[in-house]
């Protein structure tokens, strides 16, 4: 597992992270995305699907 990060700069808030793993992202009222958890077992394949490269994995 990885500890995922969003770089709010980059995040346009499309929530493609959210609809993939729920349990670790939130699109919040901000229209940006936030992590919820610690660790995430989807963290890589989450990043590689951000439109924008916003989520990069520790």
């Amino acid at each position: 597992m990885a500890k995922p990060e969003v770089d709010q700069a980059a995040c346009v808030g499309c929530g493609t992270c959210e609809a993939m793993c729920p349990e670790c992202f939130e699109v919040r009222d901000d229209g940006k995305s936030w992590v919820i958890c610690e660790d995430c077992d989807k963290c890589e394949e989450v990043a590689e699907a951000c439109p924008v490269q916003a989520i990069s994995c520790e």
